[in-house]
């Protein structure tokens, strides 16, 4: 079955949807090099003589603004198009390295590729995203899965070409270059970001009964949302997913040094490295699974089997036990952003997705604050990281309730929450 399709309204030929996902694969990995920000802790550091501390500090800024970019970026796509929001986040992501490579001081390194940078990498994360959902109602889960897996894959693209140019070069070019690349990239995909017609099925597909009954009967605005206990329960999964896979990314070098007693440059080689594969790969594998089970029994088996496996954790003191129990807790950790999207878009429906989801992704950046800090004074003052480990198994063993209870919000007509059916701007 072809993916070119007519448009029924217009008569005129619908773009190859597959063509959108391959340009969203191409941007993700861009926008996703953020995860290989420690490559450049120690050339800062030396270069500088600033702390690691305060080096890593422009990394936590990226983060947290990358979820007020989500909000920017998916409220303004609903309005003018996935185009030009897409064009604009490469513009800002492009100059965010640009600019970094001309900072010496750490409040330019915190304006430039914190601010600037987070804002425009979360405008760009969450345009493929909600696009694409427009496009796959019949593969919501799998497809959201394969744009995201590139932003978790990103690190493993950057990583070592930045490691190279810093060493024969220095960082400022190190940055313009990339700089350069990523403007480029990102620009390009964007011009192949449309949305389709109100209404869109490909050819021949029509939902199943259990898709039916997972799914909400019409579109919320973004505002109808957020009046939901569906919304905060879905802000609240995902919160509390990326809180406990983000402490292990946090410390997982260390810990590996500690629990194993792998050497430093072992931990940083091998742990660090199966991270980043099993963040991307979950991103896919639990997002297809989310398809074929459901997204809430997909979040309820990534909570449980991360309960047991942080509860296990601090006696796992061989290699060959904990290294694969990490990789699990990132599969998790990465599948949460490769299911939630089709879950939102499953409970609030595909127009305002942007939006909706944009705003939940806020709480990817809200959790990548508290966690880290947890774990660290936690071990400061024990001595151990055990005791956290605990706290966070307990914590993810209670999270399981609440992909358990929640359910698609129930039709209320008398509520001015849901928006007229006319089609989005197709950009």
């Amino acid at each position: 079955m072809s993916d070119k399709s007519m448009s029924a309204e217009s008569g005129t030929a619908l773009p190859n949807r597959w063509f959108i996902v391959i340009a969203a694969i191409f941007m993700q990995l861009c926008l996703g090099a953020v995860y290989g920000w420690s490559v450049f802790i120690l050339p800062f550091m030396n270069e500088y003589d600033w702390t690691r501390t305060q080096v890593t500090l422009a990394f936590t800024l990226a983060i947290f603004f990358l979820g007020v970019g989500t909000i920017i970026g998916g409220l303004l796509q609903d309005r003018v198009g996935p185009r030009l929001v897409a064009s604009i986040a490469g513009v800002l992501y492009g100059a965010a390295y640009l600019l970094t490579g001309t900072a010496s001081t750490l409040w330019e390194l915190y304006l430039w590729y914190g601010f600037l940078g987070g804002i425009g990498m979360g405008m760009g994360y969450i345009t493929p995203v909600a696009t694409l959902l427009k496009w796959f109602p019949d593969r919501r889960g799998l497809i959201t899965g394969l744009a995201v897996a590139g932003y978790g894959a990103g690190a493993l693209v950057m990583s070592p070409i930045a490691a190279i140019t810093i060493k024969e070069w220095g960082i400022p070019v190190t940055f313009y270059g990339l700089g350069v690349v990523y403007l480029i990239v990102v620009v390009a995909a964007a011009q192949w970001y449309v949305v389709p017609p109100a209404g869109y099925k490909p050819p021949g597909w029509e939902p199943s009964e259990k898709q039916m009954a997972s799914r909400s009967t019409r579109d919320y605005s973004t505002g109808g949302a957020m009046q939901t206990w569906q919304f905060w329960t879905l802000f609240t999964i995902l919160f509390l997913n990326v809180s406990a896979g983000i402490m292990i990314i946090s410390q997982a070098s260390p810990m590996g040094q500690e629990i194993v007693g792998m050497s430093a440059a072992t931990a940083a080689a091998l742990v660090v490295g199966v991270i980043s594969v099993f963040n991307g790969g979950g991103r896919i594998f639990w997002a297809w699974l989310s398809d074929m089970f459901g997204r809430r029994q997909v979040f309820m088996s990534m909570f449980l089997i991360q309960a047991v496996l942080f509860f296990l954790l601090p006696n796992l003191t061989a290699a060959i036990l904990f290294v694969p129990a990490i990789a699990i807790i990132a599969l998790c950790y990465g599948g949460g952003f490769g299911t939630m999207p089709s879950f939102v878009a499953d409970y609030f429906g595909t127009k305002s997705v942007g939006g909706i989801y944009g705003i939940i992704l806020l709480a990817w950046g809200i959790a990548a604050i508290p966690s880290p800090l947890m774990i660290s004074r936690i071990r400061e003052a024990t001595g151990t990281y055990s005791l956290a480990i605990y706290v966070i198994a307990g914590v993810m063993l209670v999270s399981a309730v609440l992909p358990f209870i929640v359910r698609p919000p129930k039709p209320q007509p008398a509520q001015a929450q849901d928006e007229p059916s006319e089609a989005l701007p197709v950009d």
